[in-house]
């Protein structure tokens, strides 16, 4: 099945030059059709039968049409979702962070000390 426009006809004026029949000037008295095959589309034609000839149809730009905002849209509430998560557990970590620093008892501090000089030692 042949989704492409009728290739424009192509006439050639008295003085030898080639035109579109549709483009013909209104003083011309008739056209004198030349028989040639067009490999190239009408400049106004070229990206219409670009488009249809690879296989590009309504279906596809109805779909880049529809889809395309839905993908945003979807990747952009996954980037909230993480944005969010990521907010929870710093809230989460310091939440914990501070609770278990005012329960720790005063040998556990001493201990977080004698581990800090060992480790300065150390080096």
């Amino acid at each position: 099945m042949n989704h492409l426009p009728e290739p424009a006809r192509v006439v050639q004026l008295p003085d030898g030059t080639h035109v579109y029949a549709e483009n013909l000037p209104a003083t011309y008295a008739g056209p004198q059709v030349v028989h040639q095959h067009i490999h190239q589309a009408a400049p106004d034609k070229t990206v219409q039968r670009i488009a249809l000839g690879s296989g590009v149809g309504a279906g596809a730009v109805a779909a880049s049409v529809y889809f395309g905002p839905l993908l945003i849209g979807a990747l952009t509430a996954i980037a909230a979702n993480i944005a969010f998560l990521a907010f929870l557990a710093l809230v989460l970590g310091w939440g914990v962070h501070t609770v278990v620093k005012s329960v720790g008892s005063p040998e556990a501090g001493a201990a977080v000390k004698n581990v800090a000089k060992a480790r300065r030692r150390g080096r």
